[in-house]
């Protein structure tokens, strides 16, 4: 059977004229015990994927191949990963990722905020010549082609044009919220209100803004050098750079990501445990709306070489039973049972051992007649056989963290108090 590949792609011109800088640097403290060691966009998601996967993939699949990733803290992970998976694009016809760690080049202090980033390695924008940049956040999964998004900002003759979507009014706290007029051009933005007061789209409805951004380079570099001499700053694009623009009179316009069919596309920050929990859960559906599979739409990631997964009955021939799950390679279930979970690769559950609704990350190795639910286990975990979590919320909190949805999270650290 012939195998049908993606139609080839054509690029244009705007492609050529942009580069991309995808923030990657922040500490992801909401996500507590899971970014102790690693940074936020090295997070391991879907099994297989880290989460600066998506929007990396996106800027390859978009036609954006000039990408810079600033880095700062537990970069270490994040950095060997982006070296593996995308060190690939050396720069000999114009594509490639470059790091860029907080190395001090123009200032004496580390990266202060997201527009200082940026503001740090604006040297690099520089030396190309284009006329815009577009501004990604590292630590969000989604599937988006910002090619459209960019060619509307060309044609719209905007200064700045940032990604909205509308969320519930609960959940504006959370973001920038954004007021356009009939046009999509922005009248107010307001970063994380405590009150929507007049920020509504509709009624319970707000528009927020995703954390991308597209600037024309010459406003961009004036911006960040104004914002660089303001000691009262907190040199954030949402917090500063964004509201003084619109306040200056600048043409701020708004591009709605929407699917092919009109409706809200997918966008997941997944900074919080609970909404990391969520989004991982949510590849189970049936037709989960991040596409996973979508050979035109590819989501590029590290191929760790292992052995194919495994169901295998227990010694006493009780069977390996898997269900609404996805097992990534390497990983054993023998004589146990899996349900509504996710294994990354490498992970082993033991004869007799039952988890129920769990993300388990790479290396995980659950003993013998164990009974996990609800939970999060972090990577090389050893769960000692006929462990019970996510029965007893005391016992629970007593050993582990545990939000207040009833996640536990589990990690080596903590075990090795026990």
């Amino acid at each position: 059977m012939k195998v049908m590949k993606p139609p080839a792609r054509f690029y244009p011109d705007v492609c050529q004229r942009t580069f991309t800088m995808v923030l990657a640097g922040g500490r992801g403290t909401r996500l507590h015990d899971l970014t102790q060691a690693r940074a936020k966009p090295a997070t391991f998601f879907g099994g297989k994927y880290r989460i600066i996967d998506f929007t990396l993939s996106n800027c390859f699949n978009s036609g954006f191949h000039r990408v810079g990733v600033l880095t700062q803290y537990n970069a270490f992970y994040l950095i060997a990963h982006i070296q593996r998976t995308w060190g690939k694009y050396t720069g000999e016809q114009g594509q490639y990722v470059a790091v860029l760690p907080a190395e001090q080049r123009a200032e004496c202090d580390w990266y202060t905020g997201t527009a200082n980033a940026v503001h740090q390695n604006f040297w690099l924008l520089e030396r190309h010549p284009i006329d815009y940049a577009l501004i990604l956040a590292g630590d969000h999964v989604y599937s988006m082609d910002y090619l459209t998004m960019m060619e509307q900002h060309a044609d719209s003759n905007a200064d700045i044009t940032i990604s909205t979507m509308e969320v519930p009014s609960h959940m504006a706290h959370q973001f920038g919220v954004v007021v356009t007029d009939a046009n999509g051009r922005i009248q107010r933005f307001v970063e994380k209100p405590s009150d929507t007061k007049g920020l509504e789209s509709r009624p319970g409805m707000v528009r927020i803004s995703m954390g991308i951004y597209a600037f024309n380079k010459p406003l961009l570099k004036e911006l960040l050098h104004d914002d660089a001499q303001c000691p009262e700053s907190q040199n954030d694009f949402g917090y500063d750079i964004l509201p003084k623009a619109l306040a200056s009179g600048c043409h701020l316009h708004a591009y709605d990501f929407v699917d092919s069919e009109g409706n809200p596309g997918y966008w997941k920050d997944v900074g919080t445990i609970e909404a990391y929990f969520d989004g991982n859960m949510e590849l189970l559906a049936p037709l989960p709306r991040l596409n996973l599979y979508d050979p035109y739409w590819p989501i590029t990631s590290h191929q760790e070489q292992r052995a194919p997964g495994k169901l295998s009955r227990g010694k006493n021939g009780e069977p390996g039973i898997v269900s609404d799950s996805l097992i990534s390679a390497g990983s054993i279930v023998s004589g146990a049972e899996v349900s509504r979970s996710v294994l990354s690769y490498d992970v082993c559950v033991a004869a007799g051992s039952e988890v129920h609704h769990c993300i388990l990350l790479p290396q995980t190795k659950i003993g013998k007649n164990c009974l996990i639910n609800h939970a999060i286990i972090d990577e090389e975990c050893v769960i000692p056989d006929g462990t019970v979590i996510g029965e007893d919320a005391e016992l629970d909190a007593e050993r582990f963290l545990v939000t207040e949805d009833g996640i536990v999270v589990v990690t080596k650290e903590r075990l090795k108090r026990l």
